[in-house]
């Protein structure tokens, strides 16, 4: 049996708790992600996977029900403690990549090693360039954030993503703002790395034939899990 790495039962998440205009965007969520699995969260717009999204990064908390992270109970942790489970475990990838347009290619991947505060700065260098060869950019470390091509950039934050070994990455539309030809090759090299380390992906796309290509497909409308597949 695979190791489990993510596991919600029956989540909820409400918001203005206690008021009258209380709202359950989440409705009784169960969802199991293994270590190795590769997989596509879709719905549409409006349908809870942001939401959804957040509480899986530890980017806030469910209402109700149980969400482990490795077994964890996030529930017994305290803010710190989820804070530095999240900065371990779990790696971010968004739409914008985000990265610091001032910084170099190079800067963008080194910094969550260096918030961590756990490491060399020789450490945190190799590491960095270790990254960026991963992901087919290691002649582009000196480059500008700002003057790569968005693919590039998404490669950028994928190497980022990956700084800390987290064992499950959380791919927001990734590729949604790349060309054709740019998005199949960042979906490819999120793919590699996921067969290559064992690294856990969990991909929010609205590009149905990215998303075929996962192993498995979850459906969420209307905050419900409609199938997984």
């Amino acid at each position: 049996m695979a190791d489990e790495i993510l596991q919600l039962e029956n989540v909820c998440k409400s918001y203005n708790v206690g008021l009258a205009n209380e709202i359950e965007v989440l409705h009784g969520i169960d969802l199991r992600v293994d270590s190795g699995e590769f997989v596509a969260l879709i719905g549409p717009s409006g349908s809870g996977k942001s939401t959804l999204l957040n509480i899986v990064g530890l980017l806030d908390r469910p209402t109700s029900g149980r969400l482990l992270i490795k077994g964890q109970d996030i529930a017994t942790l305290d803010d710190t403690d989820v804070t530095r489970l999240r900065g371990h475990t779990i790696g971010f990838v968004f739409q914008h990549h985000l990265l610091i347009s001032a910084f170099t290619a190079r800067e963008n991947v080194m910094m969550p090693l260096l918030v961590d505060r756990g490491f060399s700065s020789d450490e945190i260098e190799h590491r960095a360039n270790q990254l960026l060869a991963q992901v087919g950019l290691e002649k582009f470390g000196d480059n500008m954030a700002m003057n790569m091509s968005g693919g590039q950039q998404q490669r950028v934050a994928v190497a980022r993503a990956l700084a800390m070994n987290p064992d499950l990455v959380l791919a927001d539309e990734p590729t949604g703002n790349l060309d054709s030809k740019s998005a199949d090759a960042v979906f490819a090299l999120m793919r590699q790395v996921n067969r290559a380390s064992g690294t856990s992906f969990l991909l929010v796309t609205h590009n149905m034939p990215l998303a075929q290509r996962c192993d498995r497909i979850i459906n969420v409308v209307d905050g419900r899990i409609t199938f997984p597949s």
